[in-house]
């Protein structure tokens, strides 16, 4: 499956090439990444940025292998770097003739007068091991080359300097770089004659960096160089590990990334278009293991690339699509379990931070997220006994919220909603917080967390009945009656559609003596697009209507319509400026799996709902090539903002796919009755 390829206009335009990028993983929150031109823009990008505590304890160990060709009696650079001072060079770019995905994988192919040279990039699979191989596919003549490795040591949100100095050992077949943590990493090239020459070169410039306001240059070590002659036909692979293990030949490693890829792709009709196969791919590159002490423990998701790790409410809402619809049982009852293990007072963690820091919990709507997951789980899968071991946690989370837990969650006992929040803190998924500014606090009656919470009651209700728990039925259903009756409140007739958040401190005073916030945003699409909805099929569609009329746009949903106070038309700027635009306007993709599934629940036409994911397809071949990110501009051209690799983006479009081309309606669409 060869797709996602760029010819000589995208490549030879440093302008445009840089603005395309590639992502691989190995499964353990590992990953390397960069631009199609090789110069990088982020302080992410680099060729092994290692997890040493999977799958977090991010560290980028190798940055750049800059590679130059002695060919006929010319010197051809096959890279490209750009400097503070604003300089490009080489200009390796002009040689590039293409890059293309070749079943997910970035390969380049390098043209030098009559040769022709293939680079392919491939991470060992659950090892913090980066293989650069190469072959020689056309040639008159015998080519000499020389491989740079350009160096560093440090956390992947930093920048590293030269205010360390590596100690440099020479190994079999290359050098190993000592660090001044006491960590070490290899490269090697068998193939090739290693020579020491060791420098820091500094100034190297990532223009992301700039754009969002943040410092912007770092210095990388070269310990030395590698040198070798290759001829047509001759191949030669580079190997970047942090580990000792015994070496493995690059084709079998390639093999093994193969068969994992076809094992994925099973549950993929043939009839599937390719770019969902693709998009297939792409879901595998968030499944990560977590580890302790130096122990696999489970599976979890990584929320995004470059720069999250795995978030609660990021992993449930993007488990269905990821896992569920690909027939991946054994991987998503893994992450439930590794996730259950963490619940706290009710609670399921909201992030796991990096260095392996105590998990936060500071989320309203990820344990309410879970236990949709672990609904969509059981109807999937058919694992009744799983689900019935997760009951009792299930049970206990009920009993917390009811009771009360942190951060002012709790059950209105007057009306049944559930109410969230106190100052100072973000607990729905509009999280976004610069120092002590919380943008989009939401305290208050959420719609959202309140259509997440009948929608538990009724899973509750359900699984009550299956297991025969008469008593705990009739509360459930007692109190998703009572949370029904009460959602009509959230209805705002004036604009015909739901209120944000009601009971809290923002909003219109109403003669209850109570605020309702009635900014447009899509958070009132759950009320529509969960699988029990908590309001009647009229307001379900005005819903729907009222947020594609100004909501919806090609890359997903508006987070705040246009015209509303405090909408931002532009996710740009510093850290400030891009935080306070996050969730006021900026467009989420992930939000269009609850506008499609909504949209079909209304109007009942699978076409015309799928016809709104056609944007993503054509998405695929841009940015970071054969992916979907997280955020983009609320206005056009909806330019891709923020990471550019998405679990619950991807997790999201493969789900409804999914859905509506194969008619899952076992799963979705119940207890409208109640």
């Amino acid at each position: 499956m060869t797709d996602y390829a760029l010819g000589r206009n995208e490549c030879g335009d440093f302008e445009r090439a840089v603005n395309y990028e590639w992502l691989i993983t190995n499964g353990l929150g590992g990953f390397a990444c960069g631009t199609v031109s090789e110069t990088h823009t982020r302080r992410y990008h680099g060729l092994l940025t290692a997890a040493t505590t999977p799958p977090t304890g991010r560290t980028l160990l190798v940055s750049k292998l800059d590679i130059s060709v002695d060919y006929l009696g010319r010197s051809y650079p096959l890279f490209s770097n750009e400097f503070t001072d604003g300089t490009i060079t080489p200009k390796g770019f002009l040689h590039l003739e293409s890059f293309r995905l070749e079943h997910g994988l970035p390969v380049w192919r390098y043209a030098v007068a009559d040769a022709l040279i293939e680079k392919r990039i491939v991470m060992r699979p659950y090892r913090n091991t980066t293989l650069v191989h190469l072959q020689i596919l056309r040639a008159s003549d015998e080519l000499a080359l020389t491989l740079t490795p350009l160096c560093t040591s440090r956390d992947y949100h930093s920048h590293g300097h030269a205010d360390w100095v590596p100690e440099i050992q020479r190994i079999a077949g290359g050098v190993e770089v000592n660090t001044a943590t006491g960590s070490h990493y290899r490269v090697i090239c068998e193939q090739a004659v290693f020579t020491s020459a060791e420098k820091w070169f500094e100034h190297f410039k990532h223009r992301l960096e700039t754009d969002r306001g943040l410092d912007d240059s770092e210095s990388l070590f070269r310990p030395g160089y590698f040198s070798l002659a290759l001829s047509e036909g001759d191949q030669a692979t580079v190997v970047i590990s942090d580990e000792t293990v015994e070496l493995e030949p690059f084709a079998q490693v390639l093999d093994q990334i193969h068969a994992d890829q076809r094992c994925v792709l099973r549950a993929v009709p043939e009839c599937a278009p390719p770019w969902i196969r693709q998009l297939t791919l792409a879901a595998n590159q968030f499944v990560a293991e977590r580890h302790s002490d130096g122990q696999t423990i489970g599976t979890t998701l990584i929320a995004g690339y470059p720069w999250f790790t795995d978030w609660g409410r990021d992993t449930m809402i993007a488990l269905p699509g990821l896992t569920l619809c690909l027939q991946r049982f054994e991987t998503a009852a893994s992450i439930l379990k590794t996730f259950a293990e963490h619940l706290s007072q009710g609670m399921l963690p909201n992030r796991f931070p990096d260095r392996d820091s105590l998990p936060e919990y500071n989320t309203a709507d990820a344990t309410l997220w879970f236990i949709n997951a672990i609904d969509q789980y059981a109807r999937f899968s058919g694992d009744t006994e799983t689900v019935k071991a997760l009951y009792p946690l299930l049970t206990d989370v009920i009993e917390w919220h009811r009771a009360g837990t942190r951060y002012g969650i709790r059950v209105d006992a007057q009306d049944g909603l559930l109410a969230a929040g106190e100052e100072g803190v973000q607990l729905t998924w509009m999280d976004a917080k610069v120092g002590d500014w919380v943008v989009t606090p939401r305290i208050g009656k959420c719609v959202e967390i309140n259509a997440l919470w009948f929608n538990a009651l009724m899973v509750m209700l359900d699984l009550a009945v299956q297991y025969g728990d008469a008593e705990q039925a009739a509360d459930y259903w007692s109190a998703a009656l009572q949370v029904k009756n009460s959602f009509q409140r959230f209805w705002n007739e004036d604009k015909l559609c739901l209120y944000d958040v009601i009971d809290g401190p923002e909003g219109e005073l109403k003669r209850d003596g109570k605020r309702y916030d009635a900014r447009l945003r899509p958070n009132q699409l759950f009320a529509v697009s969960l699988p029990n909805s908590p309001i009647h099929r009229r307001l379900q569609k005005a819903v729907v209507d009222r947020c594609a009329q100004e909501l919806l746009t090609s890359y997903g949903l508006r987070s705040l319509a246009p015209g509303e106070n405090g909408y931002v038309s532009y996710y740009r700027g510093n850290a400030v400026q891009r935080d306070g635009a996050y969730h006021q306007g900026t467009v989420w993709a992930w939000l269009i799996g609850s506008f499609v599934e909504a949209h079909y629940r209304v109007y009942r036409d699978a076409e015309t709902a799928l016809s709104f994911l056609e944007p993503f397809r054509l998405h695929l071949a841009s940015s970071c090539l054969g992916q979907v990110g997280e955020i983009f501009d609320a206005e056009p051209p909806f330019n891709a903002q923020g990471c550019f690799a998405q679990a619950w983006s991807v997790g999201e479009i493969l789900r409804v796919w999914f859905k509506l081309r194969h008619g899952v309606d076992r799963v979705y669409l119940r207890n409208e009755t109640i």
